[in-house]
């Protein structure tokens, strides 16, 4: 059943995603060819985050926490499904969220939208690979006293690991704190994805 609901909410997510999309596609309109050169030249762009890691952090808040993440691939192409959660020492679970990052040729583009447990599907964002970094700004806590903005820096991307660190903004991106969250990655698992939902029956002969 844990499956199933989310499952239900990857699907709703990546409506949502889409929808907040379609008034900026039809003002930036692309043609097949443009649209697809894009698309194969980005669509790699997050494998590097494929597999299961394990991360040691520190923020402003909170002076050292660790836990584990993993990510996905969603069928074919380009788009992911990654779970990030925060551990104490016998493992037990203190914060946990989900994220489906899919890839916007129209738009040339990655959308993302986080799922928390009671918080709907408002933790939008957005993403795009500048050279050796992946660089992402997304909202979180959104409908809380909590609400914020951060800027996201992947770097020192290799393939047993990688760094991670964050600005944040509580006034909607009028000032920010720099740094204020950062990440140690490790691998501990390898890339991974998820296939068909439910595979198409063979048609009976005769048919």
């Amino acid at each position: 059943m844990h499956r199933n609901l989310l499952y239900a909410a990857i699907a709703l997510s990546i409506l949502f995603a889409i929808a907040l999309s379609l008034p900026a596609q039809s003002a930036n309109q692309k043609t097949a060819d443009q649209r697809k050169a894009l698309y194969d030249a980005h669509k790699g762009d997050f494998d590097y985050l494929l597999g299961d890691w394990e991360f040691t952090g520190s923020s402003r808040q909170y002076p050292k926490f660790r836990g584990y993440w993993s990510a996905a691939r969603l069928g074919e192409g380009a788009q992911l499904l990654d779970e990030y959660r925060i551990v104490g020492d016998d493992d037990e679970t203190y914060y946990v969220t989900y994220t489906v990052r899919s890839y916007n040729a129209s738009l040339d583009r990655w959308e993302l939208v986080g799922i928390d447990i009671g918080s709907g599907l408002q933790n939008v964002g957005t993403g795009n690979r500048d050279g050796g970094e992946v660089h992402i700004e997304q909202k979180f806590g959104v409908g809380t006293p909590n609400a914020s903005k951060w800027r996201i820096r992947y770097y020192n991307i290799r393939p047993d690991g990688f760094s991670w660190s964050a600005d944040r903004s509580t006034d909607d991106g009028k000032t920010w704190t720099k740094d204020f969250q950062q990440l140690e990655v490790r691998r501990i698992g390898p890339a991974r994805t998820i296939g068909p939902l439910a595979m198409p029956k063979k048609a009976p002969v005769g048919r």
